[in-house]
């Protein structure tokens, strides 16, 4: 066994002589580069490459010795294990005795160099890595060296342009937490009311100049040029455009989720009741309060009592959750009390942002009593009746007709759903033959005629029915009347085939009743008395005397309707799809209009684009901007107006009409 592991030993050190070359070249390049995480990467490879290594010459070497050692016979696999036969056992003994003479040192090299690689692949790869590390580390230093080259012999060397001559700081407001920050010109988001400055980087340069996407121009010379962040847009210096998207101030986010419903009914014998709400904001809560309203008795006798509970604040300074279950002796509730909450809260704004949640209501019903069943003095108002509509008929006659087609119901239930649609449609046929006279008991008196036996009855008033009464052949004129007894004619054909269980006869009758019913909806019922017309007064001294001082026309502009487009603009989108000159002042024009009509900033940047594009004379950009012109206009009116035509006996040649 020790002769196998000596074997073993011998050619592990071969072949990490072998591979440490390539360990120690690729961990060459990160030195001279002084990057620590290039060899520490190198590192990890060269642990898993000699681990890798090591399981090779385990599981392989008895492998390598028979194919490459031919005095092994084929039984290097013998020195590894205790022989169990005698010529076995004496077989390992002729190979431990072969081992010096038959494995010199060169020859374990050579076995070694045969199975294992060099690595060239895994070393080229490395120093392309390198090479490239080197070459990012290399460009800036090399464009740096340019530009300093390029100055002039007398200017001073100023350090590397970092900044390219121009500095933006940024001051958001303190309540928002953000600390200021300056750096070269590019893209940004800034909080709402942020102070915007562009300075000179060199006190020494020219002055620079900064055309904001609104039509502003500032200057940056002595004094750094200065603007509010109010809305988003897009500033332009030295030809190159930069965004500046202004992020809005958010009011605070209240969320009530428990309970989860507005209005919650407790149990009668419940003890307790879980409230449980979450606000947010971007920035701060600077306040939260929970509001809660007891109102307590029934009737006129109802006294309500108010409390205010503010919410704890958390670690987190933009949320606030808070969550109790509350005993109902300590929210003073009793049975047949009611508690109304909401929250309050708001932020940490400059002009802080309240908000308010919807009311939620907690209900403890009071115990039943005996009172409650026996009749009181008070009067009761009964609710009538509600009536379904013609339409709501009809859905639910084509739902019976569905279901009797898609499944088998039985005749008990057929029965039962026909009629009660039929039952239904005789309640609005009722309801609409009280307009013609017919009898109709859907909101008839009771019968308590016998409460008075020694009263005079008038039997004629009593159970008479007046079909034919002036109020009701005046009230409608015969058209109207016509739609209603046509309504009436097809609610009865309607009911009576329902009472015959036949529904799918009754939705014909049903569409006839439903277009009467539309067409007494939209008939003109309303009537207006009309008002006596005083004219003035004539004075006799001016008639026939042809004076018309003071006297107003009669005539009356035609289709003038309220002026939507200002004919400044209207100009301007014309002379924009021109090749000629724009009117006076149009940049004012277009900057007015796309910030009064365009609201989503990135529409709003993309028209201003524009703006700037046609005034530094871009021929494309002419119809990009009269497109966001004509897009902003929303509530344009459509005018039809006849233009005067003279009819020649050549224009009616020229159409064909005439000869």
């Amino acid at each position: 066994m020790s002769g196998a592991v000596d074997l073993v030993r011998r050619l592990w050190r071969a072949a990490l002589l072998r591979r440490a070359g390539l360990w120690f070249v690729g961990a060459l390049p990160w030195l001279l580069l002084r990057s620590g995480p290039g060899l520490l990467a190198w590192s990890a490879f060269c642990a898993w490459d000699g681990l890798h290594l090591q399981r090779r010459v385990a599981h392989g070497w008895a492998h390598w010795i028979d194919g490459a050692v031919p005095e092994m016979e084929d039984s290097a696999a013998l020195l590894a294990q205790e022989p169990e036969t005698s010529v076995a056992r004496l077989q390992r003994e002729r190979l431990l005795k072969r081992i010096d003479a038959a494995l010199p040192p060169r020859r374990v090299r050579a076995i070694v160099a045969a199975h294992v690689p060099f690595g060239w692949t895994w070393l080229f790869a490395n120093l392309a890595l390198a090479g490239l590390a080197w070459g990012s580390t290399l460009l800036p230093h090399a464009a740096g060296t340019r530009a300093v080259a390029a100055q002039a012999p007398g200017q001073k060397a100023a350090p590397l342009a970092t900044h390219a001559g121009l500095v933006v700081k940024l001051a958001p407001p303190s309540y928002t937490g953000v600390a200021p920050s300056s750096f070269a010109p590019k893209d940004a988001q800034v909080p709402e009311q942020t102070a915007v400055e562009w300075c000179r980087d060199d006190p020494q340069k020219a002055e620079e100049t900064i055309e904001l996407s609104d039509g502003q121009t500032l200057h940056a010379g002595a004094q750094c040029a200065r603007w509010t962040a109010t809305e988003s847009i897009f500033w332009r210096w030295r030809g190159t455009r930069y965004t500046l998207k202004v992020i809005p101030d958010q009011p605070p986010e209240i969320a009530i989720t428990q309970p989860n419903e507005m209005t919650k009914d407790l149990p009668r014998d419940a003890k307790n009741a879980a409230i449980a709400v979450t606000v947010t904001d971007d920035y701060r809560v600077q306040q939260a309060t929970l509001h809660l309203t007891l109102a307590r008795g029934s009737g006129e006798n109802i006294r309500f009592s108010d409390r205010e509970l503010p919410l704890p604040a958390s670690p987190d300074p933009r949320r606030r959750s808070w969550s109790k279950d509350w005993l109902l002796t300590d929210l003073g509730m009793e049975p047949g009390d009611e508690l109304y909450f909401f929250v309050r809260a708001s932020d940490n704004a400059g002009r802080p942002h309240t908000v308010q949640s919807p009311t939620v209501t907690l209900r403890l019903p009071a115990p039943p009593s005996e009172r409650d069943e026996e009749t009181t003095a008070l009067p009761t108002l009964v609710k009538p009746e509600s009536l379904r509509s013609q339409r709501q008929v009809i859905i639910d006659t084509e739902q019976l007709v569905a279901d009797m087609r898609s499944k088998k119901m039985r005749e008990d239930e057929v029965r039962e759903r026909s009629e009660s649609i039929a039952a239904d449609q005789a309640a609005l046929r009722r309801r609409y033959g009280q307009f013609l006279g017919e009898e109709s008991t859907l909101f008839g008196k009771d019968d308590d005629h016998d409460a008075h036996p020694g009263q005079k009855l008038d039997v004629l008033h009593e159970f008479g029915h007046a079909h034919d009464s002036v109020e009701n052949a005046t009230l409608f004129d015969d058209a109207t009347k016509k739609l209603l007894r046509r309504a009436l004619s097809a609610m009865w054909d309607a009911e009576k085939a329902l009472r015959a269980i036949t529904p799918k006869t009754a939705l014909p009758p049903e569409y006839k009743a439903l277009e009467a019913i539309k067409e007494l909806q939209q008939s003109e019922r309303i009537y207006l008395h009309k008002t006596a017309f005083a004219p003035p007064a004539i004075k006799e001294d001016k008639r026939m005397s042809g004076d018309m001082a003071g006297a107003a026309s009669y005539k009356r502009a035609q289709a003038n309707a309220a002026e939507i487009v200002p004919a400044n603009l209207r100009d301007l989108v014309q002379a924009l799809g021109g090749d000629g000159p724009l009117p006076a002042l149009w940049t004012r024009t277009a900057h007015d209009w796309v910030r009064e009509r365009i609201t989503d900033d990135e529409q709003r940047l993309a028209a201003q684009r524009a703006i700037q594009d046609a005034a530094d004379g871009k021929p494309a950009a002419r119809a990009q901007l009269a497109a966001w012109l004509r897009g902003g206009v929303t509530d344009a009116p459509v005018l039809l107006q006849a233009r005067p035509v003279v009819e020649t006996p050549f224009a009616k040649a020229l159409r064909g009409g005439g000869r």
